[in-house]
């Protein structure tokens, strides 16, 4: 009997379950990462609230005693997989990597609260790790009210070309062989390239060997970039923070404060040259001229009023499904090339997500139904190509069956995350 979505999404879920956590899929990605286990929970909330609230715990049980959330947790070390523990030099009270990743925990956590109110408990032990969490960005990854990156890896977003001129801009030096995992479970093709490999571990070298010190990075490290991922979903993630911190009666004061530096400082992310949100490199001084799928949570942020909306529209007509990652306009779009060009499941709720909320109820509309074609149609791939959906990267991919679950799917999904 053939199962239907919603089935094999559940089915996809309990697949991925290590117990307590998930893998994004079995076999590519062995290991706890950071905002696919936080979108995980998004979808065990449908049918089982209590293993949602298990996820995000297990995620913050790996949080390092500077309040840093690492992006991947090494629960049970598997030999094959590269770079490995060892290579990362992990400071935590589990093995991790040394970097973090796109901070939306506080905002899902909200979102399941308001689902299920008698989860208040646990939803208030976790205060305190996520405003530790938030320090540390504002802390040591704040530019101007704009949070940079020290990694392509941290943004999620590993290979988009905002990061072709910062990396190019060194050689990584030092390296020693070793044999991807990625390319061996997927296309070459749909992967990131050797250069940029090569680099990214010449990045993780830099930080093991100072023992991830965040302030020798700050002045040290090649690679510091400012960015909407992580910017846009920091200031929702504290917006949604101040929230319960008013819920629970807590100071605010700090948190205000945050909030007030990064929505001044998201217009350093505005670049007049293209009349768009993109990255701003810190160490060359410049924009990097791109607009992304990540440009576009200018509306989940709540900034910027309507400024991305031409582009969004326009872009609307140049791909048969939305949203590319890389405008399919750029010079260096790759349809089914990772980050270069495919469309994310995941960063398309986060953006319908947005829309809704600023009052663009067609555009939410239009964004989820195109989103649920084409899951429906081409299954649960971590990526698909803009042009038809065809399915690219890993299979079986956990996020993808949890953002249909929880937003996608006709029978399951909510169109308004409002309580």
């Amino acid at each position: 009997m053939t199962m239907t979505r919603d089935e094999e999404a559940r089915a996809i879920l309990a697949q991925n379950d290590r117990g307590g956590y998930t893998v994004p899929t079995d076999g590519l990605y062995p290991y706890q990462w950071n905002w696919d286990s936080v979108f995980a929970a998004l979808g065990f909330a449908e049918h089982d609230m209590n293993r949602a609230w298990t996820e995000i715990e297990t995620l913050f049980s790996g949080q390092w005693p500077n309040g840093m959330v690492p992006h991947i947790l090494f629960h049970k070390v598997d030999p094959g997989y590269f770079p490995n523990p060892d290579i990362w030099g992990g400071t935590g009270p589990i093995q991790s990597s040394g970097i973090s990743q796109p901070p939306i925990a506080a905002t899902f956590i909200r979102w399941l609260l308001d689902h299920d109110p008698t989860q208040e408990a646990r939803a208030r032990a976790l205060f305190e790790p996520l405003k530790n969490w938030h320090r540390w960005f504002m802390t040591w990854r704040c530019e101007g009210g704009a949070i940079v990156v020290t990694h392509p890896w941290e943004t999620g977003r590993d290979n988009c070309p905002d990061w072709d001129g910062a990396l190019a801009a060194f050689e990584p030096t030092g390296i020693a062989a070793y044999k991807r995992r990625d390319t061996s479970e997927v296309e070459a093709a749909e992967r990131p390239n050797q250069w940029e490999y090569d680099r990214y571990l010449y990045l993780v070298k830099l930080g093991a060997e100072c023992g991830w010190d965040e302030a020798w990075l700050r002045d040290n490290t090649p690679f510091r970039v400012a960015d909407p991922t992580m910017t846009f979903t920091l200031l929702r993630s504290t917006r949604d923070l101040l929230a319960m911190a008013e819920r629970w009666g807590e100071d605010t004061s700090e948190i205000r404060n945050w909030i007030a530096a990064m929505e001044a400082g998201s217009e350093r992310l505005w670049n007049p040259d293209i009349e768009a949100y993109d990255c701003y490199d810190e160490r060359a001084g410049t924009h990097t001229g791109v607009i992304s799928n990540a440009s576009f949570l200018t509306w989940y942020a709540g900034v910027g009023g309507d400024r991305m909306l031409t582009h969004l529209d326009r872009i609307a007509g140049l791909t048969r499904y939305q949203v590319p990652s890389t405008d399919p306009a750029h010079p260096k779009y790759e349809p089914k090339r990772y980050w270069r060009g495919p469309v994310w499941a995941m960063l398309n709720m986060l953006i319908a997500t947005g829309l809704g909320e600023a009052g663009h109820a067609a555009h939410a509309q239009a964004l989820t139904e195109k989103t649920r074609d084409m899951i429906g149609t081409n299954g649960f791939a971590e990526y698909f190509d803009p042009r038809d959906g065809a399915p690219a990267g890993g299979r079986n991919f956990t996020w993808t069956a949890a953002v249909w679950l929880a937003w996608a799917s006709p029978e399951t999904g909510r169109t308004a995350w409002a309580a």
